[in-house]
């Protein structure tokens, strides 16, 4: 498996979505140098492309280097390096197996290349704040980027304790200490170890570059003028939390004996906020907590929270007498999986559940959501919620900056997306222990009146007044990790060209049970605040019922393409709300198989992960 880098989302209080758009696209390197002429520093681990790199003292051997100035007190070195090819940043940055990054130059010519790329008064004397999921390669990239950091002139570092930080803490940390930006060590849900992924997520850009710190004690220490401190990674995220919810409300649930609650940390980040959350200040119980001791290679596991790679906490809440609430993270923290007694609440019909009862749970939103919005893969169990609440409702692109550009411009207050992400703005990120605490919310609000011995509201009671209410929206996707890249581009191309030929009308299938072409298409999307046109966002065939079959390559990997089939069906009737999603979907997911050729294209007989 692997390690990759990942760019996450450009964090900054003053800057737009647009300009966050901007960064997120850039192709740093690929074949051609950028800054052709000038030179860099070279480190064990990797080298600062293009440009010159600024380098203070280390406690690690450089290479030979010129001594070219001195700057913050800090002896400033640079080291001539090139271009690496292929070094070309994606949606969530750039991801590659953790022994790409341990190459000599490859990490620090890419942190070099980001500041070469952002205009100096962004960064230079500015605060950044530094964190990861704690997977392997963690530490000695923490050093890395904190040198190159000093040696671009950034003022302060705050990096969490151990370089461990979640993508929603590190989102929170930025807004409330007014940070320029930050870094995201993380692959997110992909596995971690040697072999496996590593990833660096960028959110607000300032760097810097000094000797090895001791990341294991809180405190300040200071090179010239230069500081680095090392930082609760909790405190900051914690505090906003006690703001965004009601956590007497939630600990008289948590703490009632007729109420079993765990979480399953997955030996990822979350680990390290469980403890402080769940049972310091909800007082669950200790072993309500499992897997929360993050691991460099999350215990040989995968952190991903679905229903296959979290299979120890599905058989835990389906097993004999479960808990009545279950919940995982993922490694860096951005993703949930919400269970109950027997019971899978997907994705999809999540994110419309806490829309539909934030107002009345979640004193953040007591003045109601300003507007909600999906990716457009995700189910239109949101869509439902947006109409019946009379809420602007905005479908957007895979991809998180989407929902950023929307929150930045106060028009959408909730969002979601099949993928197990869900958040608001709070953080303007998805946050996995923010929906858990959502649903406990939500739990908790619900049982507020019960006494003790009183038959409580379920998590499957919440879900299923809910499609009384609304309908349910059968929803699955089937995953097909690691394909030739070669075949799954012919497949998606082959559907592009069969849509461009059908039209509506056209009838799908057999010729009984045959579904009508409503309208098919490859999603387009233009941003309401920046009018940014994102397109070939998905191939979607769209039925007169309001069947959906929609068809996409994903990019979260580091090593070929996965094929995504996303399979969705409406249904009003209470009486079929209970049937298994697989059992309900069959036609239309034979339907998509077909209609692909999948097998043909790609080889694959089974999907790798069906959610």
């Amino acid at each position: 498996m692997e390690s990759a880098i990942a760019l996450t989302r450009f964090y900054h209080p003053l800057l737009t979505g647009s300009y966050s758009h901007h960064l997120r696209s850039l192709s740093l390197f690929n074949s051609t140098p950028i800054f052709p002429k000038l030179s860099s520093v070279k480190y064990p681990f990797a080298t600062i492309s293009p440009a010159r790199f600024i380098v203070t003292a280390s406690s690690s051997p450089l290479s030979p280097s010129t001594t070219v100035a001195e700057s913050q007190g800090l002896e400033i070195k640079s080291v001539p390096t090139k271009p690496i090819e292929g070094q070309k940043t994606g949606t969530s940055g750039l991801r590659k197996k953790v022994k790409v990054f341990m190459q000599e130059n490859y990490l620090a010519n890419w942190i070099q290349a980001l500041f070469n790329s952002l205009p100096p008064e962004d960064f230079k004397n500015g605060l950044l704040v530094l964190g990861g999921d704690g997977r392997y390669f963690n530490k000695e990239a923490s050093q890395i980027i904190i040198k190159i950091a000093a040696g671009n002139g950034v003022g302060k570092i705050l990096v969490g304790k151990d370089g461990i930080m979640s993508t929603p803490a590190v989102s929170a940390v930025i807004r409330k200490r007014e940070a320029n930006g930050g870094f995201i060590m993380s692959a997110s849900h992909n596995p971690g170890g040697p072999d496996y992924d590593w990833g660096i997520k960028i959110s607000e850009i300032k760097i810097a570059d000094i000797p090895d710190v001791d990341l294991s004690q809180l405190g300040v220490t200071k090179y010239g003028n230069f500081s680095v401190e090392v930082v609760d990674p909790v405190a900051d995220y914690l505090e906003l939390m006690e703001n965004v919810f009601d956590f007497s409300l939630i600990r008289s649930l948590i703490s009632r004996p007729d109420f079993r609650f765990t979480f399953d940390a997955m030996h990822a980040v979350t680990g390290a906020y469980a403890k402080p959350i769940f049972v310091d200040k909800l007082g669950a119980s200790l072993e309500s907590i499992a897997n929360g001791e993050p691991l460099e290679d999350f215990g040989h596991g995968h952190p991903d929270p679905n229903l296959t790679y979290a299979k120890d906490l599905v058989n835990i809440l389906y097993g004999e007498n479960g808990p009545d609430f279950g919940a995982a993270s993922d490694g860096d923290g951005d993703r949930n999986m919400i269970l109950g007694r027997r019971f899978f609440v997907t994705p999809s019909d999540s994110v419309a559940i806490i829309a539909a009862n934030a107002q009345d749970a979640i004193p953040y939103f007591q003045s109601g959501p300003k507007g909600l919005a999906r990716s457009m893969p995700t189910s239109g169990s949101l869509d439902r919620v947006a109409q019946k609440l009379n809420l602007p409702f905005y479908e957007v692109p895979t991809g998180w900056k989407f929902f950023s550009n929307l929150m930045d411009a106060g028009k959408l207050s909730i969002c979601g997306e099949e993928s197990f992400g869900t958040g608001s703005d709070h953080i303007r990120e998805k946050d996995g222990i923010w929906a858990v605490l959502a649903w406990l919310s939500i739990l908790a609000n619900r049982n507020k009146d019960k006494r003790s011995g009183e038959k409580l509201v379920s998590v499957a009671d919440v879900v299923t007044e809910h499609w009384a209410t609304y309908g349910r929206n059968f929803f699955s996707r089937y995953d097909y990790e690691e394909c030739e890249s070669e075949g799954a581009n012919k497949m998606i191309e082959y559907l592009r060209d069969l849509i461009s030929k059908s039209k509506a009308g056209d009838k799908f299938g057999s010729l009984v049970g045959s579904y009508v072409l409503d309208f098919a298409d490859d999603f387009t999307y233009t941003d309401p605040v920046d009018e940014s046109v994102a397109s070939k966002q998905g191939v979607r065939v769209v039925f007169s019922d309001g069947s959906r079959i929609i068809f996409r390559l994903s990019g979260t990997g580091s090593a070929g393409a996965t094929v995504r089939i996303y399979i969705e069906q409406f249904e009003l009737d209470v009486s079929k709300h209970d049937m298994d999603a697989q059992i309900a979907l069959k036609p239309l997911i034979d339907l998509a198989l077909s209609v692909s050729k999948l097998k043909d294209f790609t080889g694959r007989e089974k999907p790798t992960v069906i959610t």
